[in-house]
């Protein structure tokens, strides 16, 4: 029996001040935002999705709308798809550029594999891991779908192809309303797909940028599917 878990990110957020806002409430999908939002409802909302679970947080609950007007479907939230905790939520992105007079924040930049700064890729990937598993299960036969944020959406899928958590985050091929797929063969992962709904309205300018669009440009990995390492 087939099942596919999407695993989609949300649109584009209003953040005129450029804060990372990380878990910070209050902060919505932009006007292009609810476009891509909508873009993926009209490209994907024929699929045979019935299951739609979001992050708590408002931009990821306003991505999964449209999508679950379009099915039917109520839409569940599930805190273990939020954001990854750090210690820079709250600052302006530019942020790394006035590290080096910032003594204090030193000590949490050591270990780029925890990392130091914030939550543990580990336990990003075990608890989105187990999201995975459950909306699998819910959706046996079918697709459900994830709305989710980068990063947790990124080391879930280098965990699926048994990959290193260490990575860079310009790379991260993962854009603003992008989908991850994993399908899995009863509970066996086989796949891993990846497609953008709403690429053509991310800004060319924005692509590269590591806490935008992240790295749209970058190229897919390649190589055989060797299934979740831990």
């Amino acid at each position: 029996m087939k099942t596919v878990v999407h695993l989609l990110r949300h649109g584009e957020v209003h953040n005129p001040q450029g804060i990372l806002y990380g878990r910070s409430s209050g902060y919505h999908l932009s006007e292009r935002g609810l476009a891509m939002a909508e873009r993926v409802a009209e490209r994907v909302g024929g699929r045979d999705i019935t299951h739609i679970v979001s992050s708590p947080l408002e931009r990821a609950q306003e991505t999964a709308a449209p999508l679950a007007a379009a099915r039917g479907l109520s839409v569940g939230l599930d805190e273990r798809l939020i954001e990854s905790g750090n210690i820079f939520e709250g600052e302006p992105f530019r942020v790394r550029s006035s590290i080096l007079r910032k003594p204090k924040i030193w000590r949490s930049l050591w270990n780029p594999f925890r990392p130091s700064w914030g939550e543990p890729y580990s336990q990003v990937v075990g608890r989105m891991w187990a999201a995975v598993e459950d909306a699998r299960t819910a959706a046996a036969g079918h697709e459900a779908v994830l709305v989710s944020h980068q990063l947790p959406i990124w080391v879930t899928r280098l965990k699926a192809e048994g990959r290193s958590f260490l990575h860079d985050p310009r790379k991260r091929h993962c854009t603003l309303c992008s989908i991850t797929s994993l399908t899995f063969e009863d509970d066996r992962l086989v796949s891993v797909g990846y497609s953008e709904p709403a690429g053509d309205l991310i800004p060319v300018a924005d692509r590269n940028k590591p806490f935008s669009a992240g790295g749209a440009d970058a190229p897919p990995p390649s190589g055989p599917l060797r299934g979740p390492s831990s």
